[in-house]
């Protein structure tokens, strides 16, 4: 185990918290709130559900294409990332040297600046796996696209739906995972200026993403009365409107 200091381990175990914590916590709260995640899950199916009746799937397969195509430029980007973080493992020494000639620079020892540096491999290795098996995900929704029915009575084909539906959901959770270990891997790169900053950032990291998952405008949006949300006559405390509020909050 290395020898950090009590500081280091403690702003350490805050963000592993903050990570993990609301991971665990928008997983729960989604279930029962109105969420980005829960929305999107309906028009998916909604989307699903008019599919069915064309007989021409290439425009729900270039749809499709676009989804992954996003997907493998970050799973892209985060080799390229990971690839510099490995280089600096070999010049760690010449790093501190250089950060020491910063005014606001910590002079912390070798093995805390590893250690920093190998907790950004680990998002981005992370990151990298969620968004490749998000990759698949979304093919194996192509393939579906090409074998679903076609008809004109799409509640004949419930179970289908709900195939279809839940790949694609699991495609998008896991890029979301993907964007999520992005905005923590921006709250660890604060480590190397100071450990309380790099606290009070995975602090407003989580602030963020709860506030863009469930109180954002767009949310909003996609969950008002004349939404496709309402006409499903989704329960009340689930369809409810959430507090006005903007993206960038």
């Amino acid at each position: 185990m290395p020898n950090l200091p009590l500081a280091e381990w403690f702003v350490l175990a805050w963000f592993c918290s903050c990570w993990v914590g609301y991971t665990y916590f928008a997983r729960r709260k989604s279930k029962r709130k109105a969420s980005l995640v829960m929305a999107m899950r309906i028009y998916r199916r909604e989307w699903f559900k008019h599919m069915l009746g064309h007989q021409t799937r290439i425009a729900h397969i270039a749809a499709l294409g676009s989804l992954q195509s996003v997907t493998t430029f970050f799973a892209s980007t985060a080799l390229v990332i990971l690839g510099g973080l490995v280089a600096l493992l070999g010049t760690t020494d010449r790093v501190i040297d250089l950060a020491a000639d910063l005014p606001f620079a910590r002079h912390d020892s070798e093995i805390v600046w590893l250690v920093r540096i190998i907790l950004l491999i680990f998002i981005f290795v992370y990151a990298f796996f969620v968004f490749t098996w998000s990759i698949r995900q979304y093919n194996f929704c192509a393939v579906l696209v090409g074998a679903a029915p076609h008809t004109e009575r799409p509640g004949e084909h419930e179970g289908f739906l709900d195939t279809i539906t839940d790949v694609a959901s699991y495609a998008a959770e896991n890029f979301n995972l993907g964007l999520r270990a992005y905005y923590f891997a921006l709250a660890a790169m604060t480590w190397f200026l100071h450990p309380w900053l790099f606290a009070a950032t995975s602090a407003l990291v989580t602030y963020v993403l709860h506030e863009r998952e469930f109180r954002s405008q767009t949310l909003r949006t996609l969950t008002r009365r004349n939404s496709i949300l309402q006409s499903l006559h989704l329960p009340e405390e689930v369809a409810r409107k959430p507090r006005p509020r903007s993206d960038e909050d």
